[in-house]
């Protein structure tokens, strides 16, 4: 059976300050999205799942589903505020959803193969997405718990225009993942990259550190996995209005509870995306490389 491809497209992207997953980047009107996709069919993944929320529906599927439904099984679930496990209940002011992790959590009734999860707004790379399906396509029945991720040099995945967020990690000699460990203010400083944080001094962090860039390969596994793990973490947090369940948190989890391996595989392709609205003329001019040098059409869908 064929992986297949979850996509992470419920947010706003705040920093952005629009529906950048919409944003067009390539010759033809090309979005990120259109390219992870284009990326992942040819390398063998079989069907397209998008995580959306509800008030951006109409838009969505007008750009995308409608699209792309001509060459691949495309379906939607959604992340909402209030799409919590029996017991809990959203409280007052909140205004967020719940993080990465509880995205995944929304896909667990429309997977049942395994799958890469990716973020909407970040061009990941044609030999990226060709590791993760060979890796997803190796697991056999005694291994549905040896999950994966990507893994990307810190220094080829930062902006000039503002801090980004990284889960940091560390990886044994046989580069199965450690630890990783979620970094949110990561930046430029005087003295090189750093995670800064208000009220503590600035924690230096090396060009070469491996980071994720949340493209995670798992199986069905993972969604019992995360849901035990999701409500432990409302119990403790339902009541902190920031508090986020993110990919990494559970991950890290995971590991240190010997309870699931991440392989770190490694793409030599650029990484790229879109946090801020002054990232988007670099990204245009990669992909218009990329495209003269023969990696893709002009024109992606006909």
């Amino acid at each position: 059976m064929k992986p297949t491809l979850l996509i992470l497209a419920a947010g706003m992207g705040s920093r952005y300050g629009s529906l950048k997953q919409i944003d067009p980047i390539g010759p033809s009107g090309e979005t990120i999205i259109d390219y992870s996709v284009f990326d992942a069919l040819r390398a063998g993944f079989g069907k397209v799942v998008f995580i959306i929320r509800k008030d951006i529906e109409t838009e969505f599927r007008e750009v995308f589903v409608n699209k792309l439904s001509r060459y691949t099984v495309v379906e939607c679930v959604y992340q909402e505020l209030d799409m919590l496990p029996g017991g809990f209940t959203a409280p007052a002011g909140r205004v967020k959803p719940w993080g990465t992790g509880h995205a995944i959590l929304m896909a667990q009734h429309a997977i049942s193969e395994p799958f890469a999860a990716l973020n909407a707004d970040d061009f990941y790379g044609a030999g990226a997405f060709k590791v993760m399906a060979s890796y997803l396509n190796s697991l056999t029945p005694s291994t549905q718990t040896d999950y994966a991720m990507v893994g990307y040099d810190l220094g080829k995945t930062m902006s000039e225009h503002g801090s980004v967020s990284r889960g940091i990690c560390l990886k044994d000699e046989n580069d199965w993942l450690v630890e990783v460990t979620e970094r949110t203010k990561i930046t430029y400083t005087d003295h090189g990259i750093a995670d800064v944080q208000p009220g503590f001094e600035p924690l230096p962090l090396k060009a070469n550190d491996i980071v994720s860039m949340n493209f995670w390969g798992f199986t069905p596994e993972y969604f019992r996995q995360t849901g035990y793990l999701f409500r432990e973490f409302l119990t403790n947090n339902i009541h902190d209005p920031k508090s986020e369940f993110y990919i990494p948190l559970a991950i890290d989890t995971l590991i240190k509870q010997k309870n699931a391996r991440i392989k770190v595989l490694r793409s030599h392709d650029q990484w790229f995306g879109v946090t801020y609205k002054e990232d988007k003329p670099l990204v245009v001019n990669k992909i218009k490389h990329l495209i003269e040098q023969g990696h893709y059409p002009v024109k992606l869908w006909n």
